[in-house]
């Protein structure tokens, strides 16, 4: 049999050369490096078996429609599964995979700790203020930060990344740990120390918060209004996760009030604008104490070229009749 598998937009190499080296299957890569148009992807799944997806392109009832009954996987060259609707999967049969890993997991975790030192150190406005040629002189509170040592993180989430993220800070900066998460991490509290709290209480007592909870109808604007009120004037908020989970309009109101000293961003709420109502006169690309990355927490050649592999030897799992290693359920 030829599995006829659409790539929705192409990926490192590594990957690719597996699946072109088995005779069985037949690719077919949308080339621009952009996302592809919803009327093109909703023809180019058309009699395919397979569709290797990006997060960028919504996998759902009119694209298994488009495919036919013949498409039987969804392989998603992402840690997160958000853009795929598994109810709609699960009826029709059609197998959803993923590519979690340690590498991915110990990338973001590298990003979310710079995002925290941007913001404590101030780096990208000492950045924009030396280039601009405002530096004159060395000045005894030009452009003063925080430090890390001895303070407070709260952690929401301490899956993998979550606990990447408790390690570096506890074993580098001696911080002290408080986490939330739908269970006690007692191996965690072991090795760190740290104190499990309520969302609540986390919030009133970290000096920085980090998140790590998957896009949930639970987890959807986890953090707002209610939540900004309750944080320290001087704590700084990280999201590395999923946009949604912070309410954009409820921080943006946050900021200018100046209920917390700043946040560090790689996902938005509408991504991929980076603000969701343009029309505000607020506009997060605009403040000093704002630190924005296009969503490459995980980008890195060592980490995107390990999901390229994962996410093609889901696929020949797949077709030698095996379960996957990252199966959705």
């Amino acid at each position: 049999m030829i599995y006829k598998i659409l790539v929705t937009r192409e990926i490192p190499d590594d990957g690719i050369k597996l699946l072109k080296a088995d005779k069985r299957i037949k690719l077919e890569i949308y080339k621009k490096d952009q996302p592809i148009a919803r009327k093109e992807l909703l023809k180019r799944v058309k009699d395919k078996d397979i569709i290797l997806s990006i997060l960028t392109e919504q996998m759902d009832k009119e694209v298994f429609d488009s495919a036919g009954p013949q498409l039987k996987m969804i392989a998603n060259y992402a840690v997160g599964f958000d853009n795929i609707d598994l109810n709609e999967a699960k009826k029709r049969n059609i197998v959803v995979t993923n590519t979690p890993s340690g590498q991915i997991s110990e990338s973001v975790a590298e990003h979310t700790i710079a995002l925290m030192f941007a913001l404590a150190k101030r780096i990208c406005e000492a950045d924009r203020f030396t280039r601009a040629g405002k530096y004159k002189a060395w000045g005894p509170k030009l452009l003063l930060g925080t430090d890390f040592y001895g303070k407070t993180v709260g952690i929401v989430g301490t899956g993998r990344i979550g606990t990447g993220v408790v390690r570096r800070l506890h074993d580098g900066f001696n911080m002290k740990i408080l986490y939330n998460d739908v269970k006690r991490n007692s191996q965690l509290e072991k090795e760190t120390d740290a104190k499990f709290r309520s969302l609540e209480q986390l919030l009133k007592e970290s000096d920085f918060v980090s998140l790590h909870v998957p896009l949930l109808p639970s987890t959807h604007h986890l953090i707002s209004t209610k939540q900004f009120k309750m944080m320290k004037k001087t704590a700084f908020l990280i999201n590395t996760a999923r946009g949604p989970i912070i309410d954009e309009k409820a921080l943006v109101k946050a900021l200018a009030k100046k209920e917390i000293a700043g946040v560090g961003l790689d996902v938005y709420e509408c991504e991929p604008m980076i603000d969701c109502d343009p029309k505000d006169n607020l506009d997060l690309k605009k403040m000093d104490n704002v630190v924005l990355t296009p969503h490459t927490a995980s980008a890195t050649l060592e980490t995107r070229q390990e999901m390229s592999r994962l996410v093609a030897e889901n696929i020949l799992m797949f077709i030698n009749g095996k379960t996957p290693k990252n199966i959705v359920r």
